[in-house]
This record gives structure tokens, C-alpha cells and sequence, in this order.
């Protein structure tokens, strides 16, 4: 019998022969000497291996396809300026085995959906267009040429361009990225979802209210000057491992660093960095100087109770706020300190779950120290109250003075290796006017002014068929998505699915009634065009933008770039429409940043800034105190404590990633760091909670949650004990995004809440 698409969607419920040790306590060394190693030689041609390590984060190179975090302007090292995780995606990316047509007259959709999503993944290589005709079982070749007539047919016969969604992935480039927008405003719609709306999207709703830009102020050479960082809901071993350089740099120049999380992660406690032999012989260094081990969603309860504090000091003593910076540069104090003094020390402090004791340590460091730096990622976004979480953090920074200032600001650090150049560049269903003027303006039409959909709105309109066409751009949205059952349902009413890709995921098995998978060139690849090799561009978490030429010969010459398809989807979807010259963009990058100079402010000379090896900094209001918010100044907010309350049995479960993972990309089955060996449906528990449930380490339990009413379940999760906070538990996506409510998302962002589930566990 046929599967369904929540079959499809939903990562089989294998018997997983798990190993468990105790949670590591350093980070990088030799461990991630072996597993880079172990990754570039099993995936990576041999011949592509040294290439790869040469160039990529390198000045003229290319740019991981990974994380965002910033490559140093002067001291990249000549030994790689990479990661683990790095060479895992390059392991991913490039990866020896290829898959064409005849693979898919072997494998069926079905067989394929029943593999785990590792299995999928390293499936290998997209090296052709192929297409599911509806009904059929397998996915067959088509030409470049009729792919894009099939989805210029599908497009132009909506009723209305609403009817489409177009969603990005953050590895897409400025120039696909700013095409890709172009295309879909010319087509009449703004429907423009992409993964901002599922990580940061909460950050750049916080930060533009408070400091007028929705982007972080700090550079890499502010962390190393900083006395104070702070590291919220953030796990950079796993998640941005090259920021681990930075923060020892921080520590050598004498700086402290606070880590508040619920698990206490390895890479947040020591580093040993592989490149130093030196490191490697005397165990590395020591990082986090308290570790705050924060009740789930109890950071605000936690900076409030900080702000109590600082308040009761300065009021007393004085000297504790800058008071010259809020008065020159702020607005709203008056009304923040009077909502602060409503609230209760002791009951903040409880709500936090964090011990006296450690708040005391935590209180004498930033006290005392006037340079702060805060970084978090998505253990704050990912919450309901997120906003909230992100504005608290900014009121504690501007009782400081610690924005627009050396060593001191924000600093959210994003997922994806160019998800904040997209947005840049106009990847957003909520553009403001004045950029859509430019648009008009250049290219004489008039785009929406309609707001399109996010994410989660994209969904819902597909689930009630409103939209009927999904065009995704990279990524694997169906793993990345909340409440999975529901949202597979969504995806099959599309008369269209579309998927432009690298290699083979979970999204080209959950289809609509016709599915075409578009292969595409990676980052390491070079993108041949009339006019040459092309350079592309990328924008990292700190405002950088920077060239990235690919150095490796395409692994087949079916591949298209990006650029090239959207360029191709545009010309068969428009033809007569526009005077965009489509085709000319495809054959000379230069034109598009020209364009892109043209629409969007701060690209000035971009052609000629992009020649300089480090690239060039955007302009950033709130790292030189110019602040574009509705007051003219940075803005104190008020912020209320989250209100949770748990019953029967409930605990706040949220999801993670593993160490051998990047978003959805499952890259191994081992989470070294924290002691789990060969399987993923694990649930982390705190021993107190496993005993009051009579329950025992090991045992085989079924997860569920209730919101507004609906039941959700998730199968066959393995209990392992681990130091996290009571009430409290944490397990890997996708595979509990069946659990995550598509109703539950972040006051004003629609981030979804996935950190924050409300669960009861069910023995087998």
C-alpha cells in the first residue's frame, strides 16, 4: 500500500543499538581531528580533499556552506580556516557517490521515505533534473529546457500569484537570493518565506525596535576586546565551532565569559584547539567562567532578577548604570524601572531555576565590568515570549552603556552560512516600502505591497489550498518545519513542488501532486558562465560581505547554478512581462550586483568593495550609536515573565541538535560531546524526573503533547539520563518537530516555539 506523506515525513522508528558514556568536557582536540579525518576521507574524492582545505574560508576562496560565523579579516590560518562541522558539510556537499536517473528507477519514493534521513542524505550527489509525474512511484529525468516550461505551466495558470510560496534556504547567495525576490515580485506576489522566520526572525523583530537595525552591532575584534561575553541558549562547539577561537582569544586577553544554558555543554566549558600541537599536549583552554544552568524559557526570569539587582545597587551606591549614555542615547528608562520594580527578586530568581550561589558569581562580573557582550542563538528564539527574551537582554545593555562602544554590543549568532544576506538583499515577506520603491523604480513595475507569507502562514495556506505551487530554494523544508503530520498534509494538496538541491532529502519524498527535484551546483563547484568563472558573495553574522568562487570542476555537467535556475524558472514564467533582462543576469554576476547596488543601501562600488580579500563591512546604525528606531534613540522595553504551568505530569521539552548534525543535515548518528553513540531518539531527562515518573534509564517511551486540544505523539525515544534542569528535558529534531505545535510561535515573529513544548512521557 502506498505511503502517505506523513509517513513519508515522519523518520522511521528504527531499533537503534545505542551507546551511551559520560557527557565530554572538552571540545575539538583530537576528537574532532579524528572525525574531520574520518568525514574528508570516507565522502571526499581524494583527489578534491587538499583543494577543499586550501580554500575554503580562505581570501579568494569560497565560503563554507555551513555556519555563519565571520572569518578573520588578518590571521586565517594557513593550516585551514575551517571546522569539524565544516568538513562535514563539504562531506555532505561533495560527496563521492552520485545519484541520476537510474537510481530512481531502482529506489521508489516510498523505499526512499522509509531510509532515515542519514541514509537519505548520503544517498549521494543530484547530478540531473528529475520529475514525479502525479501518481507515479518513482521520479524520472526531464530536461532542463521542460522543467521550466512545467513550472512556468503550473505558475501561470493560478488565479492569483498568491497562490504560490517561495522559500529560501540561508546557504542561498546575495545574487540568487536578490533574483530569486526579483522574480517573485515581478511574478505579483511577496510570498517570500524563508529560514529567518524559523530561527532569528525574533532577534530582528527585537533589535530593530530596540536599536533600529534587526542585526547584531559587534565584530570579531569586539569579542576579543570585551571583559564580560555572555552566552545564552547557545551551543557554539556544535553550532558555530570557529567561535571557540574567538572566545579563547577573549580569555587570553583577559576577558571573563558566562554561559547560561540548560545543559552544560561541552564546547561552552573547554577548548583544545586542533591546530595548535601545543593545545593539543595541555588540554586546552578553560572557557566559561560560570556556567548558569537556566531553567528552559527562564531567561528572562534570570536577567530580571539581575536587573533587581543592578537597580538596588545603583540606587543605593551609584556609579553601577552609564548614566550619561541613557540619558544622550536612550528613551523609555523611566517606564522600564517602574515595570522592574513591580516584579519580586526572589521570585524571578526561582522562576530561573538558578541557585544564589551562582547568581552572586554572575552578579559581581557584570557589576564590575563595562565592556558586555551578550551572544545567543536559538535557546532564546525559539519561544514564545522570544521578543521578550531578546529585549530583556538589550535592557541590560543599554543600563551599561554597552552598545556603539569597543568590546561591547549584540550579537545574535546566526544558523546558516548566508541567511542574514539574504534578508539583506530582500528575502522577506514583510519588505518595507522604501525598497519596493527601488524595485519600481529600476525595473517599472510596481511589486505588492501586500504582506506575503511566513513560514508557518505558508503552510497553513497550503494546507487549506490557498497556495497550490511550493518553489523551495535549498534547504529541507518539511524537517524543518513544526508539527510534521500537519504540515505533510500542507505540502501534498500543492498541484506543484518544487526543490532545488544538492543531494537528495526528506522534502523531495513529501510532494505535491507533481514534484520536480532541480540539481544545483555547490559552493566549492565553479559556476561556469559565458562571461567566465563567477564570483559570488555572501553576507556572515557580523555584517561582512565577502567573495566565494568555487575551485572544483562540476561533478556533472547536468548541474545548474542557483542563479541559472532562477534566472531559467524566471525567463519561462515572464516572457514579455518585465524588461528584466533574466538571461543577461545569468551570464554576468556583475549585473546582478550592479542591480543590487541600485535597490538595496549600503552595496556602494559593490563590484569594486568585493575585490578586497576581507570584503566589506555593511553600514551598522547601532555599532556607531546612530540609532533608526521611532524615537530617534535606543529604546528601553517592558517585558513580562513567561507563565508556565505545568501539570500531570508535563515537562518543557526542547529540541536540539546533535553534534553530528547542521539543521536538518544529519551527518552521523553520534553525539560525542554529550555521550550518545550510534542513535538519535534519545530523550535527555533529569534523574529526579525519570524516579517521579518510575521510569528507568534506558527505558523505551513514547513522547506526547496537547495544544489547543490536538494530541501529538512521537514514538520509540530511548531515556538517558543527564544534568539538565528539573522539569526539563531535551531531544533531537526533526524527528520531535511531530510534537511542535504549528500554533505555538513568538509574539510578533511567528518564530515557531520549539524550544519550549509542554510533553508527558509514555512507557512502551
Amino acid at each position: 500500500m502506498r505511503k502517505t506523506a506523513q509517513e513519508k515525513a515522519l523518520t522511521p522508528e528504527k531499533e537503534e543499538q545505542l551507546k551511551t558514556k559520560a557527557p565530554a568536557t572538552n571540545a575539538a582536540g583530537i576528537g574532532g581531528l579524528k572525525a574531520t579525518a574520518t568525514h574528508a576521507l570516507k565522502y571526499i574524492k581524494p583527489e578534491h580533499i587538499l583543494k577543499i582545505t586550501q580554500n575554503i574560508n580562505q581570501k579568494g576562496g569560497f565560503d563554507c556552506p555551513g555556519c555563519a560565523w565571520p572569518d578573520p579579516d588578518d590571521d586565517r590560518s594557513v593550516i585551514g580556516e575551517y571546522c569539524e562541522n565544516g568538513i562535514k558539510a563539504m562531506a555532505e556537499d561533495m560527496q563521492k557517490e552520485q545519484i541520476d536517473a537510474n537510481f530512481f528507477k531502482t529506489h521508489s519514493v516510498d523505499g526512499l521515505a522509509a531510509l532515515s534521513d542519514f541514509e537519505i542524505g548520503k544517498s549521494g550527489r543530484l547530478t540531473q533534473p528529475m520529475y514525479l509525474p502525479e501518481g507515479a512511484t518513482h521520479y524520472q529525468s526531464i530536461s532542463w529546457e521542460v522543467a521550466f516550461k512545467k513550472v512556468a505551466t503550473h505558475l501561470n495558470a493560478l488565479t492569483d500569484p498568491d497562490e504560490a510560496a517561495f522559500y529560501t534556504s540561508g546557504r542561498t547567495t546575495n545574487e540568487a537570493a536578490f533574483l530569486y525576490q526579483l522574480f517573485v515580485r515581478a511574478f505579483g506576489t511577496s510570498n517570500l518565506p524563508d529560514c529567518s522566520n524559523m530561527c532569528h526572525e525574533a532577534s530582528g523583530k527585537a533589535l530593530t525596535e530596540t536599536l533600529g537595525i534587526g542585526k547584531g552591532s559587534v565584530t570579531l575584534e569586539d569579542l576579543y576586546k570585551a571583559e564580560l561575553v555572555i552566552v545564552v541558549g547557545q551551543n557554539p562547539a556544535t553550532n558555530h565551532p570557529r567561535m571557540l577561537s574567538a572566545l579563547e582569544k577573549t580569555k587570553a586577553n583577559g576577558g571573563k565569559i558566562i554561559s547560561i544554558n540548560p545543559l552544560p555543554e561541552a564546547g561552552l566549558m573547554r577548548f583544545t584547539d586542533p591546530k595548535s600541537p601545543i593545545k593539543l599536549i595541555k588540554g586546552g583552554t578553560a572557557l566559561t567562567d560560570v556556567f548558569v544552568p537556566v531553567t528552559i524559557n527562564g531567561d528572562v526570569a534570570f536577567f530580571k532578577a539581575l536587573l533587581l539587582k543592578l537597580l538596588e545597587k545603583e540606587e543605593r551606591e551609584g556609579g553601577v548604570f552609564d548614566t550619561d549614555f541613557i540619558k544622550t542615547h536612550t528613551s523609555g528608562l523611566v517606564e522600564f524601572l517602574a515595570d522592574l520594580k513591580t516584579y519580586d527578586f526572589e521570585t524571578c530568581l526561582k522562576a530561573s531555576g538558578v541557585s544564589k550561589t551562582t547568581f552572586n558569581a554572575v552578579f559581581e562580573l557584570v557589576l564590575t565590568k563595562q565592556k558586555l557582550i551578550i551572544c545567543w542563538a536559538m535557546g532564546l528564539t525559539q519561544h514564545q515570549n522570544a521578543v521578550d527574551n531578546i529585549r530583556e537582554l538589550v535592557n541590560l545593555l543599554l543600563l551599561k552603556g554597552s552598545i556603539g562602544k569597543e568590546g561591547a554590543g549584540t550579537c545574535p549568532v546566526r544558523g546558516h552560512s548566508n541567511v542574514q544576506g539574504d534578508r539583506t538583499v530582500g528575502i522577506w515577506e514583510a519588505a518595507p516600502q522604501a525598497f519596493l520603491d527601488k524595485i519600481e523604480k529600476k525595473y517599472g513595475f510596481k511589486p505588492s505591497k501586500k504582506h506575503g507569507y511566513s513560514v508557518i502562514e505558508s503552510i497553513k495556506a497550503m494546507y487549506e489550498n490557498k497556495v497550490k505551487v511550493f518553489f523551495g530554494l535549498g534547504g529541507n523544508f518539511i524537517s524543518a518545519v513544526p508539527d510534521t503530520m500537519y504540515s505533510a498534509e500542507a505540502l501534498s494538496n500543492c498541484n506543484l513542488t518544487v526543490h532545488v538541491s544538492t543531494k537528495l532529502n526528506r522534502s523531495h519524498l513529501v510532494t505535491g501532486k507533481e514534484a520536480l527535484i532541480l540539481p544545483c551546483l555547490g559552493r566549492a563547484e565553479k559556476d561556469y558562465q559565458k562571461t567566465g568563472v563567477q564570483t559570488q558573495s555572501v553576507e556572515n553574522s557580523m555584517g561582512v560581505v565577502s567573495s566565494t568562487k568555487g575551485i572544483l570542476e562540476p561533478c556533472s555537467t547536468h548541474l545548474l547554478s542557483e542563479v541559472a535556475v532562477v534566472c531559467g524558472v524566471a525567463h519561462a514564467t515572464l516572457q514579455g512581462r518585465t524588461q528584466i533582462d533574466w538571461l543577461g543576469y545569468q551570464e554576468d554576476y556583475s549585473k546582478v550586483r550592479d542591480a543590487i547596488e541600485e535597490v538595496v543601501a549600503g552595496f556602494t562600488n559593490y563590484n569594486t568593495k568585493l575585490e578586497q580579500p576581507s570584503g566589506f563591512y555593511l553600514p551598522n546604525g547601532a555599532r556607531v550609536r546612530q540609532f533608526k528606531t521611532k524615537t530617534g534613540k535606543a529604546n528601553f522595553t517592558i517585558n513580562k515573565l513567561p507563565d508556565w504551568t505545568l501539570h500531570n505530569d508535563e515537562l518543557v521539552m526542547m529540541t536540539i541538535r546533535s553534534h553530528d548534525q547542521f539543521n536538518t543535515t544529519i551527518y552521523g548518528l553520534d553525539d560525542r560531546y554529550r555521550g550518545i553513540f550510534n542513535g538519535r531518539r534519545v530523550i535527555f531527562m533529569n534523574v529526579n524526573d525519570i524516579k517521579a515518573r518510575q521510569l528507568k534509564p534506558e527505558q523505551i517511551v513514547n513522547l506526547k503533547s496537547e495544544f489547543n486540544g490536538v494530541v501529538r505523539e512521537a514514538k520509540h525515544f530511548k531515556i538517558v539520563p543527564y544534568p539538565i534542569p528539573k522539569n526539563c528535558c531535551a531531544t533531537y529534531f526533526p524527528e520531535t518537530n511531530v510534537l511542535v505545535p504549528l500554533d505555538s510561535f513568538a509574539h510578533t515573529a511567528k518564530t515557531p516555539a520549539s524550544k519550549s513544548v509542554k510533553i508527558t512521557v509514555h512507557p512502551v
